[in-house]
C-alpha cells in the first residue's frame, strides 16, 4: 500500500492503469481507493480530497490523441490576457468528443487525421505536467480558422502580440498558412500589421 501513497504524491491523483504498472491488482487498488476516502474526479481517476487537481492533465489523459489549441494555446503563449472559461482541443474527424464536451468545461475543434501533429509540440502546464499543445505559428492559424468564434477584440490584440514577439516565425506561419488554406487571410492581416 505504500507504493499507492507514494504514486499519489508524486502524480497528485491515481489511476488503476498506473497502479496496474507498478504491480499492483485492481483489488488492492480499488481497496486503497476506499480505506483512503479517495475522490473520483473522472472516471478511473482518483484524487485524495486535499489533492490539487490538474485539469489540463486530467484532460490529456482522458483523451490522450487530443492536442490543446485555440484560446488554450493562445492564453498559455501570452496572447490572450484572461484565461479561457472553458478548456479548447483539437482531436481528428469522427473521434466522439461528447464526453469531453457533456459538462461544457471542454470545447472542441475537429481536423483531419493528417493534420492532427502538424505543429503539435509538448509544454510543461502550471503544475509541472507535460501536456500536448500546438505552437505558436499553428495556433494562429486556428485563430485565423476560427476566427468567426473568436471576439474581434481579442482577435486583433492576440495578432498584435504575436507579431510583437521576438520568437515568432513567419516562415513556418505561412507553410502552416498553406496546408491550412488560409495564406491570403493571414498575408492581409500581416501586411496590415508589419
Amino acid at each position: 500500500m505504500s507504493d499507492m501513497t507514494e504514486i499519489l504524491k508524486e502524480n497528485n491523483y491515481i489511476t488503476p492503469e498506473i497502479a496496474e504498472k507498478h504491480g499492483i491488482s485492481k483489488y488492492k487498488f480499488y481497496k486503497f481507493v476506499h480505506d483512503n476516502d479517495l475522490e473520483q474526479i473522472e472516471h478511473g481517476i482518483y484524487v485524495s480530497a486535499d489533492g490539487w487537481v490538474d485539469e489540463l492533465y486530467i484532460i490529456h489523459q482522458r483523451c490522450p490523441d487530443a492536442v490543446f489549441s485555440h484560446d488554450e494555446a493562445l492564453y498559455y503563449y501570452g496572447l490572450l490576457e484572461r484565461e479561457p472559461l472553458c478548456h479548447t482541443l483539437t482531436t481528428y474527424s469522427g473521434y466522439n468528443s461528447h464526453r469531453l464536451t457533456a459538462d461544457g468545461r471542454c470545447k472542441v475543434y475537429t481536423v483531419k487525421k493528417e493534420l492532427l501533429e502538424i505543429g503539435k509540440t509538448v509544454v510543461t502546464d502550471n503544475c509541472g505536467n507535460d501536456i500536448p499543445m500546438y505552437d505558436l505559428e499553428r495556433t494562429i492559424c486556428d485563430m485565423v480558422r476560427s476566427r468567426s468564434n473568436i471576439e474581434i477584440q481579442d482577435f486583433s490584440s492576440a495578432l498584435k502580440a504575436y507579431i510583437s514577439k521576438k520568437d515568432k516565425n513567419l516562415n513556418l506561419l505561412m507553410e502552416y498558412a498553406a496546408l491550412f488554406r488560409v495564406q491570403n487571410v493571414i498575408r492581409r492581416y500581416m501586411e496590415v500589421l508589419l
